[in-house]
């Protein structure tokens, strides 16, 4: 089996078994987004307490990449810092751009193939946009 071919197998695990898969009653921060252009629509929350994203969750319908990564994202940035969130989210958008990486992206490395396609890169990075946004409220609650 080649590298590609465990990739392949991994973001479908992850499409079809998402991990951190539905609502989060006591989240306080909740973002929706969708990409008209496909219909992918991811509803993210996280629930930060203390500096750290104690938990993440989303909802959502759409192609496997967008799925497959927003299921990747909520494990990897839950238990981590704002900072260390906000970090790999950055990794992650140079990823998709071609970029080289020097972290340890995991289970996200996966879907460094994307960057290869330039219509799915949207499809890949649209739970992290709902990441982004999230930060962004984290930080500055009143949108100042």
């Amino acid at each position: 089996m080649s590298l590609d071919d465990l990739y392949r197998e991994l973001i479908l695990d992850h499409y079809r078994n998402p991990r951190n898969f539905g609502r989060l009653p006591e989240a306080n921060t909740s973002v929706h987004l969708k990409n008209p252009t496909c219909g992918d629509e991811i509803d993210l929350q996280l629930l930060v307490a203390d500096g750290r994203i104690v938990r993440a969750a989303f909802s959502g319908q759409g192609c496997s990449i967008s799925q497959a990564s927003a299921s990747m994202m909520t494990e990897a940035i839950t238990g981590k810092s704002v900072e260390e969130a906000r970090a790999i989210l950055e990794d992650f958008e140079r990823m998709m751009h071609g970029e080289a990486v020097l972290r340890d992206m995991g289970d996200l490395a996966s879907l460094e193939g994307v960057a290869r396609f330039p219509v799915r890169i949207k499809c890949a990075l649209l739970a992290w946009e709902g990441l982004d946004k999230s930060l962004k409220q984290i930080v500055n609650p009143a949108g100042k």
